[in-house]
């Protein structure tokens, strides 16, 4: 008998919903989210002014930027012996669409109560 081949349970939504939840996923995690504030406070900085502001360890930030780098939240751009973090523009409005469109959805003038 053969095997039917399965798919993850991710694939049977479509690509732009998968794609949007990635955001989410990532930024799920506090010290992602706490990288991507700072960055926009501060506009660029080297991994040793985030490692200042967050209390983890330069390799721990190290992996939680290249998750960051990965969805294209932020680029890193060489500077002699330093990396330099900013945001990615274009991302980040991306992001903020993902966001206005789910604040439209939840906006909707229908009430919805659970408890009657």
């Amino acid at each position: 008998m053969a095997k039917k081949m399965t798919h993850a349970k991710v694939e049977l939504f479509n690509k732009e919903i998968r794609e949007d939840a990635m955001f989410f996923k990532v930024l799920g995690h506090p010290a992602r989210l706490s990288i991507i504030m700072f960055l926009a406070e501060m506009d660029t900085c080297f991994t040793g002014d985030i490692s200042k502001e967050i209390p983890l360890g330069r390799t721990t930030i190290n992996q939680h930027l290249n998750e960051l780098k990965k969805i294209g939240l932020i680029t890193g751009r060489i500077s002699g012996a330093k990396v330099e973090y900013c945001l990615n523009q274009g991302t980040v409005s991306k992001l903020k669409g993902i966001l206005r469109h789910i604040d439209c959805k939840l906006s909707v003038d229908k009430f919805f109560d659970c408890e009657r």
